[in-house]
């Protein structure tokens, strides 16, 4: 017998969002270790907010909202307000009943200067990190650096020189035709109108040169999981400055090991390293010259397992990239690209900690 195919609406329903997500979803192993680490935040969190006035959108919300944009790849805010309002394991994660009205997007705009001046993303990345060393999946003595271009959002034809007070004179309304072939742009002399923070930069030959920040990760090579993550302007001496700041960071009290690429075989980057009690274990680079890293590092058998085991970094950039959405920006400024990078890089530990078996600690 065929059935109707009715679709009146019920009146009532007792069903809520946590009964409709499976029990072995791989979201709750996540979302467990998320709250554990909100918990370990409240203090923080009640020093950020005033104790008069309205009840404000709570912080453990939008923190697990920005997370769900990276995990699930929502490309902007206004998306992700819209896929919560209508997916329930979106609402069940973040923290919504079925009939709770979910805030307008420019509630993060409003909330994340609150954030960023609490440092919130960092205390967040610190937390779920702790989980990770109380289970015992941390290594304390080898680790791997490495940094990745993240696109502004920016484009080529907002660069013009410093002095310029409007845009150069084009054709095509409010997206202009601007010819800047043939003509030398140098950062003492042109900045970008849009974000002043972004620099031209291309890190390889044969590749264009784009508004760009650099994207600095520090591995420890156990279980690849992330220990340290920076956001820095694009110089060329960017990647060795943020890996020296990390690397003195770490304050293990003994010796540590560093895998770097052949972009860090610099004689100043080698010694500064051994001068922070951390032993180079940099590819080396004979192009033209003579490598910083000589036999009394290669001899050893760390040195050959530290090359191999330091490639693991680049999937952590492929998850950030492709999974997290940071191939580019989706805010103006170093500030709070860095924010979401912290974050997102947090989403990326939290999925290697589940499927290491991790639940919360």
């Amino acid at each position: 017998m065929r059935g109707p195919d009715l679709q009146q609406d019920t009146l009532f329903s007792t069903a809520s969002p946590e009964s409709r997500v499976p029990k072995d979803h791989p979201l709750r192993p996540i979302r467990a270790m998320v709250d554990q680490a909100l918990r370990e935040l409240d203090s923080q969190f009640d020093a950020l907010y005033s104790v008069y006035g309205r009840d404000s959108i709570p912080p453990e919300k939008l923190l697990r909202a920005q997370l769900v944009m990276a995990l699930y790849t929502i490309r902007s805010e206004r998306q992700l307000v819209e896929q919560i309002n209508y997916n329930l394991l979106f609402r069940w994660f973040v923290g919504f009943s079925i009939d709770d009205e979910v805030w307008n997007h420019s509630t993060f705009t409003k909330n994340r200067d609150r954030l960023l001046g609490g440092d919130v993303a960092r205390q967040f990345f610190s937390r779920v990190l702790g989980q990770a060393d109380r289970a015992g999946l941390l290594s304390k003595e080898h680790f791997s650096v490495d940094g990745t271009l993240i696109e502004a959002l920016a484009s080529h034809k907002s660069y013009h020189p410093k002095d310029e007070e409007g845009p150069p004179p084009g054709t095509g309304g409010r997206n202009p035709s601007v010819d800047f072939r043939g003509k030398r742009r140098k950062r003492d002399t042109h900045e970008s109108k849009t974000d002043k923070d972004a620099l031209l930069y291309t890190k390889s030959k044969g590749q264009t040169a784009k508004l760009s920040y650099l994207g600095h990760l520090l591995m420890e090579n156990r279980h690849g999981l992330v220990v340290d993550t920076r956001v820095t302007q694009t110089t060329g001496t960017a990647e060795r400055e943020a890996a020296i700041a990390m690397a003195r960071a770490l304050k293990v009290g003994r010796r540590v090991t560093l895998g770097a690429d052949k972009n860090y075989d610099t004689r100043n980057f080698v010694a500064d390293l051994r001068h922070a009690n951390v032993t180079p274990h940099v590819a080396q680079n004979t192009t033209n010259r003579a490598s910083a890293i000589d036999a009394r590092t290669t001899r050893h058998r760390g040195y050959a397992t530290s090359q191999r085991f330091r490639k693991r970094i680049e999937e952590c950039f492929c998850w950030a990239k492709t999974i997290g959405g940071m191939r580019k920006s989706r805010f103006v400024g170093r500030q709070k690209l860095d924010f979401s990078f912290v974050l997102t890089m947090a989403a990326s530990n939290l999925v290697r900690m589940r499927n290491l078996g991790v639940a919360s600690c």
